[in-house]
């Protein structure tokens, strides 16, 4: 008798949909940041402003990685939760550290504190979520 192996999950289904939905909302949120402070008030924290730009362009990516599920997206979801992980605790350092590197805040500042620190277990939730769905190598 042959047992049935239980269904293998993908990125972009259970869980991995409500992970996508956040990433997509997290892509409003900073892009909208991002665009209204680069047209209105650029001169007055460039890079505060364009690293919020920055973090809305890997949201972005790793929404799309996520919901994609095949092997493509799989690795461009990792690259960009890796990167987002790096980011956000860089600059989450560098905020604590010296404050005026940043006058204004940026989505990563304080390791996300403007935005409940979902910034820093978003990338760690998209880690671990594409750990639990990998291939079992047999």
């Amino acid at each position: 008798m042959v047992e049935a192996q239980p269904a293998r999950r993908t990125t972009n289904s259970g869980p991995g949909r409500l992970l996508i939905a956040v990433y997509l909302i997290f892509a409003i949120a900073a892009t909208s940041r991002a665009g209204l402070q680069i047209a209105t008030k650029f001169d007055e924290a460039p890079v505060a402003y364009l690293l919020s730009a920055v973090a809305a362009l890997i949201y972005i990516v790793a929404a799309v990685g996520l919901a994609r599920a095949g092997h493509a997206g799989r690795r461009v979801a990792l690259a960009c939760c890796a990167v987002e992980l790096v980011g956000v605790v860089t600059v989450g350092v560098l905020s604590l550290v010296d404050r005026e590197l940043f006058p204004d805040e940026t989505v990563w500042s304080q390791f996300g504190s403007g935005y409940g620190y979902i910034p820093l277990v978003l990338p760690v939730l998209g880690l671990f979520w594409l750990w639990r769905t990998r291939r079992d190598p047999a």
